[in-house]
Parts: structure tokens; sequence; C-alpha cells
């Protein structure tokens, strides 16, 4: 019987699956733990069948995932315009239903961190919209395309971002509600793959992809059916704790008369006070003020794979 990883990646299969992600990842640690992730193994086989070298696939292509704040904040146009001036082609687009499984789904190796707050918050956020998913396409180059465009679109905090990038030029300088999220390495673009896309719509997606053609249009498309099904909302805190104010102005439920409202402090305890109670209120707001005034980290547990940088990528290679 031959030896092999705990998922059944054994002889050969598993040799080249190993040597794959060890040239789609500079992190060990994390091409170690894809040689048994479902998802990884879904898109290599794929792939595999459809006579598509992945790990080619994996360098020329990303993915980006304009998330249901992005459509709230009506930045899908704003996106398509900054990708094409930064080099990038769209050569798919998909509009996907989201749920709290994909979320837990794609940021698996992330969330251990993550507070049960920004957990709660997260899923009220994918109750707002249906998600649009782009297929980036870009030039060979020293980097991948997926290395390049999460270094060009910024970081998850507001206060790390800079002139040019893409959450920067969004103008929501939010650390929850970020509007986009693209995987930070070929090993993740693989992954991605399979968590957006079933295998036959996978099929399509890869097909598409290889033709190159752009596909602005279609994302543009699939914008305006979005927009029409989650209205634009305001990012403000301020509008958003006067909307909860409003929702709780109701019989049977009494705010806790020392919250001071103009803290942070106090406006967490009245979502907490709000939870604790049962009360209905509107998600956006809820979304939007607690991303301001609730802890997003636990501060208490590692976190099992940590982000890859284009530094990381090129001194992985040289």
């Amino acid at each position: 019987m031959s030896s092999g990883s705990p998922g059944g990646r054994d002889g050969i299969v598993g040799d080249s699956l190993r040597e794959l992600l060890a040239g789609s990842t500079p992190s060990a640690e994390k091409a170690g733990v894809y040689l048994d992730d479902t998802y990884v193994q879904e898109s290599v086989d794929q792939l595999d069948r459809l006579g598509v070298d992945a790990a080619k696939f994996a360098m020329q292509h990303s993915l980006l995932l304009l998330k249901p704040d992005a459509i709230v904040a009506r930045a899908v146009e704003p996106t398509l315009q900054w990708l094409a001036d930064n080099g990038f082609r769209v050569v798919g687009a998909y509009r996907v239903p989201v749920d709290r499984h994909l979320a837990r789904a794609l940021w698996y190796f992330a969330w251990n961190i993550a507070s049960p707050e920004r957990r709660r918050l997260a899923d009220l956020l994918v109750g707002i919209s249906d998600v649009l998913v782009l297929v980036v396409h870009g030039p060979d180059g020293e980097l991948p395309v997926s290395v390049r465009l999460t270094e060009a679109k910024g970081a998850t905090d507001p206060r790390k971002r800079r002139p040019g990038e893409l959450r920067y030029l969004l103008g929501r300088h939010n650390y929850l509600l970020n509007l986009v999220h693209s995987p930070d390495d070929p090993a993740d673009v693989l992954r991605e793959l399979a968590i957006y896309f079933d295998e036959r719509t996978r099929a399509a997606v890869i097909a598409q992809a290889d033709t190159g053609v752009d596909r602005s249009a279609d994302a543009v498309a699939i914008a305006h059916d979005l927009y029409t099904h989650a209205p634009a909302r305001s990012f403000d805190r301020a509008d958003a704790l006067a909307r909860l104010l409003s929702d709780l102005d109701r019989p049977g439920f009494t705010l806790p008369p020392e919250l001071d409202l103009e803290s942070d402090t106090g406006c967490a305890q009245l979502l907490y006070s709000a939870w604790a109670a049962d009360q209905d209120l509107d998600p956006w707001s809820v979304i939007v003020l607690g991303s301001y005034v609730l802890p997003m980290r636990t501060g208490t547990q590692p976190q099992t794979l940590r982000p890859v940088s284009a530094t990381d990528w090129l001194e992985g290679r040289s």
C-alpha cells in the first residue's frame, strides 16, 4: 500500500500536487495545508481533465470579489475602470449567491482570530446582496497576477491604504466594510475557484477565461441587476445610529439610561442590549455601526496562515 497524505493524495498524484503547490505559494505551511484541501483538489483535478495547465492558469489569472458592501456602495464601475487603468483585463464576470458557509470557506484560515461580533456582522452582510466575482487576467511578469492584484488593491486596515490603491479609491475607509477581496497567490486562486463555482460552472469559467476576451460589459450588466435588488445606503456612522434608535423606539424595549451614544463603548452596548433583547433591527445599520464600534479580532489565537505579500513571493523565488 502506498503512503500518502491523510486526504488520500498519495503516490504520483500526491507528488504532482505537492510540486504544483510548492510553485504556487511561497508559504511552505500553506502548501502543506492545501495538499489536503478539497477545494484545491477539485480545481486542480478539473483543470487537468480539461487539459489546462493548472500552474499556468493560476499564475496568469486572479479573482476579484466585490462583496455586498461594494454593491451597496455602487463600486463596480469604479473598480472596472481601476482594473483597466492598472493593466488588468476582466475575462469573466459572474453573479454568485453567498451565505454564511461560503464566507467561512473563503476565510477559513483567517477567521480563527475573528471576534464573534465580526462573524455576526459578516453573516448579516452576506444577506444584503449576491456578489460579483471577476476573473482577472494580467500580463506575464515576475509576479503572478494574484500577487500583483492583492498588492495593488490595498490593505484591509484603512490606515495602511495609499493613494492609487483600489480600496483607497473606493473611499470606504473601514476595516470590515472593505468592499473587495482577492486571493493572495496562485494557490489561493485554485482554492477560491472551487469555492465560488460548482464543477459545471467552473468548466465554463475556465473556458471563457482562456479566450482572453474582455468581459467588462458583462460585469456592468450584472452590477446593474444587483443594484436593483440592493439599494444604495449610507456608510455613515451617525446615519446608522439614527436608524437603529428609530428601530428601537418601540414598546417593550428601553435603552439603558447610562449609555453614552457619543462613544464607541456606548454604541457597542446599544447593539449588545438590542441583541440580548432579540430586537428586530435594520441589518445594514447594524453592520455599519458595528463595523466602527465592535471588536474585529479576538487577539487570543494565532492566525493559521499569514497573508502572502509580493516580497514573500520574490524572496521565495530568489
